[in-house]
Formats: C-alpha cells, sequence, structure tokens
C-alpha cells in the first residue's frame, strides 16, 4: 500500500459540525486549498504544507485537519485493520521516543468498540516499528506527541496524522462557558450563514440581546477584527510531527499577529452583548479578555423585555441581531419560552428596524412565535439536536396610533382568549361564594386547543391532552404554542408560574415517576384544610380537583367517626375527614376520631405525612399504612364507620400482588371493604373510569345510591362522566 501525500502535495480530510460541509469548502479554498469530494461532516482537500498550516491557523469551520496517509476498501476484521496500519511507513511521521495516542471512530461487524479499534491499530504502528529496529511508543491519551485519525466506515479504512491535535473549535479563550454554550465553529458557521462578514466589512453592529458566555460575540469580534482563530493556541498536532516545518510555520504565525494588531486597531464595528445573568456576563467578560477583543464588545445585565437600541448608535445604522436562545427541550419549560420568544419579536421591531435577524433555535416551532417571516432556513446540528437557523428581515417600524408595535393574535387564539374570559365571568360568583383557589378553568373546550388548564392560586397548571393520530403534530403544536400565548395574559399570570404536561393513557406507575426533580412545592387552601401540591414534578399534582365536593362530603359525614381511606395518594381526603367540613350557617364540627389511610407508594405516603403535619393532625390517631390495598383488607382485622375508596383506572404495578383493572375488580374491592365498615357505616366508593357500570350484583347484599351527579362543583360541570361517587350500605342498617 502506498501512502497518498508528496511533499508539494497532501491529501487533507477536514471534518466539520454536520450542516456546513459546503461553507467550509468555501473557507478551505479561499485559505489556498483544492477542495475535493464532500462527506457527512467533512471535506476532502488537497493543499501544500503551508495551506494545511493556514488552515489549522485560519480555519473557523473545522474541528480536525488529518494528514490522510491511507484509505482502504474491504477492512472488515481487526487482522486487516492492524495490516493496514502496519504497512505504512511510520519512521516518516513519528520521531524515536515520540508518544502516541489513536482517536478511532466507526465500527465492523468484528470491530465493535472504538477502544478495541484504536488498540488495534496501535498494535499495527508497533509492528511496524518493531520489524524496523524501532522501540515501541509509548501511549498518551491526554497530550501525546502525534495523535493519529482512524475512520471505518463500511469496510472504507481512513488513516492518517491528526494535524490539529486538540480540535480546531477549541480556540483557548473559553474557560467560562456559562449555560449550554454553543461551540466556536458552530457560532462561526451560524455568523457566516448570516452575512456578517460583509457586514463587518462596512462597520456594521451586532447584537445578541441573550448573549450567555458570549461565543457569538466573540467570533464575531474575531472575524471583524481580523484575527485567526487559532492565534492564541500554543500547539497543534503537527508540532509532534516528524515533518513539521517550524520556519514556515512561524512565518505563518507571525504574519497573523501582525494582521490582528493592525484589525484590532482598525475595527469600528461596534459588538453589543445583553443578558439578565449576572454569571453569563462575568464569563462573557472573561472570555473576551482572554480572546484579546475586550474593547471590542459592550456588555449589559438587561432583560429581554427591556432590549433597547444601544445609545450613541445612529438611527442610520443597520446591523445584525443574532442569538441562540433556550429551546425548551422539556415541555414544562415552554410557557416561559413562548414568551421569551414572543418578545424578542416585539423588542428587535421596536428596537431595530431594518435590521436582519438570526435566530438559532432546536425548536423552529417557538422560532413562529417571533411573529416574523424567514426568508432563509439552514438546518444544522447543535450537538445531538436538529437545529435551524431562522434568517428573518426586520421590517422599517409600523406603529399603531397610540404609538405602540402593533402585535395580533390569530383569530384561533383570540377565541381561546375569549373563551377563557367567558369561563372566568361563569365561575367568579361561584368562586367568591365558596373561597376556592384551586380550580378548573378550561376543558378542552374548543376542541382545536385540547387542553385541561387548572388554577392553584397564582399558578397555572396546563395539561396537554396527547392528539389522536389524525390530527397533524405539527398543527396542534402551533396550537399549544398559541394557547401558552395567551394564557399568561388573560390570566394575568408571569409565564414563569405556567406548567405544561402532555396527558397520555397512563399504565403501572407512570403516575409515580417524576417528570422533573425541581421539589418544588407550595401551599394552597381547600376549606378549613391546608395541603402540598407540586405542579413540576409528577403528572399530577398532589390533589384531584375533581374530587373536591367528594371530600367534602367526607367531611361531613367524618365528625366522630373511624375513617379508613384506601388507595389514599397524598392523604387530602383524609385531612378533610379528620378536620371536618362546615356546613353553611353552622359552627365547625369536629373531624373523624382516627383514621388510617393506606397505600403503596412511599412518595405519596411521604406526601400524606407532610400534610396530616401541615394540618396538625395526631400521628397516633391518624396512621398511614403502606400496603396493597387488597392484601391488607384481606389480613387487616377491626371496623371503620366510614371508608373511602378511590381505585385507579388501572395498574400493573409490580409491587401489587395481582394487575387491577377497576371495572373488572371493583365487585371484590367493594365486597373486601365493605366486610370492615361497621353496622350503620358508609363506603363512599368513586373512580374515574370514564365508561364504568356498577356491578349489578352489589345491589343484592347492599343499598346503593349513585350520588355522582351531586359531586361535580361547577368548574367540572363540563364533563358528567369525569368520575363516579356511590354510597354503599349494608341492608341490615338501612331497614
Amino acid at each position: 500500500m502506498t501512502e497518498l501525500h508528496s511533499p508539494d502535495s497532501l491529501d487533507l480530510l477536514a471534518t466539520c459540525p454536520r450542516g456546513i460541509e459546503l461553507l467550509l469548502a468555501d473557507e478551505l479554498a479561499a485559505l489556498g486549498a483544492v477542495p475535493g469530494k464532500t462527506t457527512v461532516a467533512g471535506v476532502h482537500l488537497r493543499a501544500s504544507l503551508e495551506s494545511a498550516y493556514r488552515i489549522c491557523l485560519w480555519s473557523r469551520l473545522a474541528n480536525r485537519l488529518v494528514l490522510c496517509l491511507a484509505q482502504e476498501e474491504g477492512i472488515e476484521t481487526p487482522e486487516a485493520l492492524r495490516a493496514a496500519a502496519a504497512a505504512i511507513d511510520w519512521r516518516r511521521h513519528l520521531a524515536p521516543g515520540a508518544t502516541l495516542a489513536v482517536d478511532f471512530h466507526g465500527r465492523a461487524e468484528a470491530i465493535r468498540h472504538t477502544r478495541f479499534g484504536a488498540q488495534t491499530v496501535k498494535d499495527g504502528v508497533v509492528d511496524r516499528l518493531h520489524a524496523e529496529g524501532r522501540p515501541r511508543p509509548d501511549v498518551d491519551t491526554r497530550q501525546p506527541d502525534l495523535r493519529l485519525y482512524a475512520h471505518l466506515h463500511r469496510g472504507r479504512l481512513t488513516l492518517g496524522v491528526d494535524l490539529s491535535g486538540d480540535s480546531l473549535h477549541r480556540r483557548g479563550y473559553r474557560r467560562d462557558v456559562g449555560h449550554a454554550p454553543l461551540k466556536e465553529n458552530l457560532a462561526a458557521a451560524l455568523l457566516v450563514r448570516a452575512g456578517w462578514p460583509a457586514l463587518a466589512r462596512e462597520w456594521a453592529p451586532l447584537v445578541d440581546p441573550l448573549c450567555g458566555a458570549g461565543t457569538l460575540l466573540i467570533e464575531a469580534a474575531l472575524m471583524a477584527a481580523d484575527i485567526a482563530p487559532g492565534l492564541a493556541r500554543e500547539r497543534f498536532g503537527f508540532h509532534g510531527w516528524v515533518g513539521h516545518d517550524e520556519r514556515c510555520w512561524r512565518e505563518l504565525k507571525r504574519e497573523a499577529e501582525a494582521r490582528a494588531s493592525i484589525g484590532r486597531k482598525r475595527c469600528r464595528s461596534r459588538l453589543y452583548g445583553v443578558d439578565e445573568s449576572p454569571p453569563a456576563l462575568a464569563a462573557a467578560k472573561a472570555n473576551a479578555m482572554r480572546a484579546g477583543v475586550p474593547a471590542l464588545i459592550e456588555l449589559e445585565g438587561a432583560s429581554l423585555a427591556g432590549l433597547a437600541r444601544p445609545e450613541g448608535l445612529p438611527d442610520t445604522h443597520r446591523g445584525l441581531v443574532i442569538t441562540n436562545p433556550p429551546y425548551g427541550e422539556r415541555l414544562g419549560e415552554l410557557p416561559e419560552l413562548v414568551r421569551l420568544y414572543g418578545q424578542l419579536g416585539e423588542r428587535v421591531k421596536q428596537a431595530f428596524p431594518g435590521w436582519q435577524l438570526a435566530v438559532f433555535t432546536a425548536n423552529p416551532d417557538l422560532g413562529h412565535r417571533i411573529g416574523l417571516r424567514a426568508h432563509k432556513q439552514y438546518s444544522l446540528r447543535n450537538g445531538p439536536l436538529e437545529a435551524k437557523l431562522l434568517l428573518m428581515a426586520i421590517p422599517e417600524a409600523e406603529e399603531s396610533p397610540s404609538g405602540e408595535a402593533v402585535s395580533a393574535r390569530s383569530e384561533g387564539a383570540q377565541m381561546f382568549a375569549n373563551r377563557l374570559e367567558k369561563n372566568r365571568r361563569r365561575l367568579k360568583k361561584w368562586l367568591k361564594k365558596s373561597g376556592e383557589s384551586c380550580y378548573r378553568l378550561y376543558d378542552a373546550d374548543m376542541p382545536e386547543y385540547a387542553l385541561a388548564i387548572d388554577l392553584y392560586g397564582d399558578r397555572v397548571h396546563v395539561q396537554e391532552y396527547a392528539a389522536p393520530k389524525t390530527v397533524d403534530a405539527a398543527q396542534a403544536q402551533k396550537r399549544l404554542f398559541e394557547a401558552l400565548g395567551v394564557i399568561p395574559d388573560v390570566l394575568g399570570v408571569d409565564p414563569g408560574k405556567v406548567v405544561v404536561k402532555r396527558r397520555e393513557r397512563q399504565s403501572g406507575k407512570a403516575q409515580y415517576h417524576k417528570q422533573a426533580a425541581s421539589g418544588e412545592r407550595f401551599e394552597v387552601h381547600e376549606g378549613r384544610a391546608r395541603l402540598w401540591v407540586n405542579l413540576r414534578d409528577y403528572l399530577d399534582t398532589g390533589l384531584f380537583l375533581d374530587h373536591r365536593p367528594v371530600r367534602r362530603l367526607l367531611g361531613e359525614m367524618a365528625p366522630g367517626k373511624r375513617f379508613l381511606n384506601l388507595f389514599c395518594y397524598t392523604g387530602a381526603a383524609t385531612v378533610q375527614a379528620a378536620l371536618g367540613s362546615q356546613k353553611e350557617g353552622t359552627e365547625p364540627a369536629g373531624g373523624a376520631s382516627e383514621s388510617v389511610s393506606v397505600d403503596l407508594s412511599n412518595t405519596y405516603l411521604e406526601w400524606a405525612r407532610d400534610n396530616f403535619a401541615l394540618n396538625r393532625l395526631d400521628p397516633g390517631r391518624h396512621r398511614v399504612v403502606r400496603d396493597d390495598c387488597l392484601r391488607w383488607l384481606e389480613t387487616a382485622g377491626g371496623e371503620f364507620d366510614l371508608i373511602f375508596l378511590d381505585p385507579p383506572t388501572f395498574s400493573n404495578s409490580k409491587k401489587m400482588a395481582d394487575t387491577l383493572d377497576v371495572q373488572r375488580d371493583h365487585g371484590r374491592l367493594v365486597r373486601l371493604a365493605m366486610a370492615r365498615l361497621a353496622p350503620g357505616g358508609t363506603l363512599v366508593f368513586s373512580n374515574n373510569q370514564r365508561r364504568f357500570t356498577l356491578d349489578a350484583d352489589l345491589a343484592e347484599p347492599f343499598r346503593v345510591e349513585d350520588i355522582s351527579a351531586k359531586t361535580f362543583d361547577p368548574d367540572f360541570q363540563r364533563r358528567p362522566d369525569l368520575h363516579h361517587v356511590f354510597l354503599i350500605r349494608h341492608r341490615e342498617a338501612s331497614a
């Protein structure tokens, strides 16, 4: 096998982030190379040694520059890989006593691990050196003298010397990275796509209104001031290569230093970064200092809501607003981000008419909230995320008679807002009379906006019902974003107090699984009860609002009674029973004399204990028991005067002896509960199975009364099948 380069012309491979290969090819040509075939995340090229050095020093887009020593087909086995590495004359590349590292990428049927692939290539190098009487090189994976690159894909092996060493995106200035930073070469690619190099030649201004650690600003400054991105690096991979020409390298570096010195003095572009996070601004300032461009960048601490045209910038100046806002990878982050993207659009229209706007986001649907049409879109990747760069022209100022920017809702969004207002008016009288602060405001009243919206004091819990397969997912997402844009305005709440979840059919222990780990619980009031709720961390909040009338009923029935709560969840029903509800026009009555609350979930039993403590319930009289309710009923002794049985619709928890299906199993559950019910007592049996039908056989031994219609407050009267409630008593006690 022959090597692929000669002293005058080197065969090279430049790698880059996916999506910018064509940009990289153009950059390589400008740096004196001859680009060839473009591959995924890479460009093959031919170049002189001087041009290779120039690429390492000046490329703003490349990750690595590899000197290709061999390319072979049919490499499927470790033996073939080892032989390919051994076929290269390593004396021309690896100095005696030099350390070595191999970066292996790819796989084959018999080579499934990158570490094994790297070891096999290293073994081939050792074989060749040993055959020539050379000592075995030491391996240093952190700072080797020579780093080899090996890529195997579909039997095709590319093997060479990594002339860059560390990835070229590591400029050396970014030690303080802030939150979720862009890689430097991806930031540079965004700037190139947004047309910044041409704008910088005209000394145009640039603004990043969510600048974070300042990567976009610093890369823009390096471009505007003609500073080589690799100038601050002390070492490249070629420094440990036998073929290195130090004189050529020093000459290129001196040229770059001279250009940087002149560029810093000549640059008249003004670059502005805004962020409300003091740590982010501190990181941006330190990074700019290390990059040698602190004088070119002005940083300001402010929120996006306060974004304004920088002082002293003439109205005639047109420039670029470019930013990388948060994407909302988790559903619960969306309310704030919907407002943020909408606010971004409003502020740039006000402050920067006639400018260009570039927004990089992994959630293009959020980009629509900006309210400007993207005239160009570029698909890129930010790490594992598929993302888009949206380029938009900010129109010249269009003002309403009041002088404020015009911002219109879509017809659907306005109809949704009107429905929320209508529902608030409908519930106003009841809320004032009842004093309830936790209630349902909206429950898919409009099929297009399939949401359940619950208020917990000054916070809002939004559940999106999963759209059927017949509904276009993009359209459903668009309507969700429209709703999230409306809710804070209509309800007068901060977007940060709006929590969003997707409601789907649950199985097993899914309701117990954490969706987040905020620990953000707060106290609400229901009648005389004080209760902890958590809107973020679980599918449910800790308080089933539709069962409010049932809990009220239990409080009225409980004074002086022995109370049993089965499938107790967070114990809210027990709290109401223990406190006793106060009927209108009467004095407060005492609550249950004692209680037992049974559930299988440690999470919810701890929550119940906290609710008991919040209401100062005596743990000696009000006990919680962790057990399978079916098993507990079969083995427990004692009687109770009042029992609340509210099983889940379905559960296949591994901790339960059997799968539970409320329609199939409720007869057995009721009979077991009735065996624990004292003469004259009452079992309150409820469930949320929409199509539930009570076992007719239960009416023979027991007296059954369906009170479902009486257990819906005004906020839940739209869905009369949401739950079913029955009072069940022994017949002999009612004779």
